[in-house]
């Protein structure tokens, strides 16, 4: 047996964060018909965070929630916990397509952290959230060029040389990095999911988990109660509400046109046994900052309360036809590499164990941030396509859905970034080649010196791409 494949024999398939004694109990589903004034679909942190900011500014609302599992279950239960201020997933995805408004994207998305913070500490929400900013490594030399251009174009970024970041993280993969110590904060993502649950139902949010639903027509939601642990199947519900507002993200939209505008993607995690004093003083890592390489096949990792090492990223699985299931959630050999990946970068680690090894489904757009809109004449909403940066853009999200359901227009409906949509996908088996080819392409570059092929070139003059 290998020390990788040893590594991960006792790795739970579960995700760190969902396997937590803190976790609520199910509410029941929806057995009847109810009115509400506006329903929302689905309880990650689109929806919730739709929730408490329609309690927060319309009081007299009256507003439910349904969820198809548990709040929090899927991807906001299951990510990294990188809450990040950037709404354009990074900073420069937002120059290259909307270099006129990027300041005030910019800022934007730093009110929208600081309120996060605000809200976490308001209402008391135990979710380790930490202002530790972030560390984008280079392990190949061409990405210290591509460091370098970007802290010129920033003011608040600091550039550090190797001897400077090994002397934050010690590793021997890094050459440099790019420290941005005001835009990240890291969470316990299942806990802040739990935490934004609670304070909608202390705010007289109805939410009912496990049940899906299955129709909307015109202020007319449907659903069905599958059968949750501690419940058997029920009757149908429905909704009627004046407002609906969508937030099932990576899971077919009940809008059938908006499909084609994203594909479901799985991100595979690992995390580790609790580091011992002498293992964390090997890597340092004092300021626990969140930490990304500047690869196109990126992993991302940080530290956790109890100082494990969550890592994960790097090979994003698609499934043809954009299917999604739960045995898609584990993958041994993605695993198996990710454990190997982890003791190329931290080598003094060798004989430490993974504790959990999960996966989770990323709603993917093609111009890898949230797209809005309405339909039934202004009545539906949705907010969709975050790409795997979501953590805090989903208040953003949030926010912009109410201003489209109630204010009609606001300085945030106005905006290019929020007004227009993302190109769609291509209809199989189109899609799932493109997709491949696409990431075959990008690890090539990753492998070349950055240099970007035909293709990727092609898809950058289109204004198209897949950034995992």
């Amino acid at each position: 047996m290998t020390p990788v494949i040893r590594s991960l024999v006792d790795a739970r398939p579960e995700a760190l964060w969902l396997d937590d004694p803190a976790a609520p109990e199910p509410l029941p589903p929806l057995t009847g018909p109810i009115v509400a004034d506006l329903a929302i679909v689905g309880g990650g942190y689109t929806g919730l965070w739709t929730a408490l900011r329609a309690k927060e500014r319309y009081p007299h609302l009256d507003v439910v929630l349904l969820e198809a599992n548990t709040c929090g279950s899927a991807a906001s239960g299951r990510n990294g916990g990188f809450c990040d201020a950037s709404l354009t997933h990074g900073y420069g995805n937002g120059l290259a397509r909307w270099p006129e408004e990027l300041p005030t994207l910019e800022r934007l998305g730093q009110e929208n952290l600081d309120a996060i913070e605000a809200t976490v500490a308001r209402l008391g929400i135990d979710c380790d959230f930490r202002r530790t900013g972030e560390l984008t490594v280079a392990t190949s030399p061409h990405h210290l060029d591509e460091l370098a251009e970007e802290a010129e174009r920033r003011d608040d970024v600091q550039l550090l040389d190797q001897d400077a970041v090994r002397a934050e993280v010690n590793s021997p993969t890094y050459l440099g990095a790019l420290y941005d110590p005001h835009s990240t904060a890291l969470v316990e993502p299942a806990r802040l999911a739990w935490g934004l649950r609670q304070a909608c139902l202390d705010l007289g949010v109805r939410i009912h988990e496990y049940t899906r639903v299955t129709g909307i027509r015109r202020g007319h939601l449907t659903t069905t109660s599958p059968a949750g642990p501690h419940s058997s199947r029920g009757p149908a519900g429905s909704v009627r509400a004046a407002r609906i507002a969508l937030a099932t993200n990576a899971f077919p939209s009940l809008l059938r046109r908006l499909r084609p505008f994203t594909v479901p993607v799985y991100d595979l995690v690992l995390a580790t046994e609790p580091l011992s004093a002498q293992q964390l003083a090997s890597i340092g890592w004092q300021r626990r900052q969140g930490i990304g390489d500047a690869s196109n096949l990126f992993h991302y990792y940080r530290l956790t309360r109890d100082n494990r090492i969550v890592w994960g990223g790097y090979t994003p699985l698609y499934h043809y036809g954009s299917r999604i299931h739960p045995s898609f959630e584990q993958h041994t050999p993605t695993h198996e590499l990710l454990a190997s990946h982890f003791f190329t970068t931290f080598p003094q680690l060798e004989g430490l164990n993974f504790t959990h090894r999960w996966g989770g489904v990323i709603d993917t757009s093609t111009r890898f941030c949230a797209f809005f809109g309405t339909a039934h004449a202004g009545r539906t909403a949705y907010a969709l396509g975050y790409t795997g940066l979501g953590v805090a853009a989903t208040r953003f999200g949030a926010d912009v859905t109410l201003d489209l359901l109630y204010a009609g227009q606001s300085p945030r409906t106005t905006l290019r970034m929020t007004s227009t949509h993302p190109l769609p996908f291509p209809p199989e088996p189109i899609r799932s080649l493109g997709i491949h080819l696409t990431r075959w392409s990008m690890s090539q570059a990753d492998a070349n010196a950055g240099h970007r092929n035909l293709w990727l070139r092609t898809l950058d003059r289109l204004g198209l791409g897949f950034d995992f």
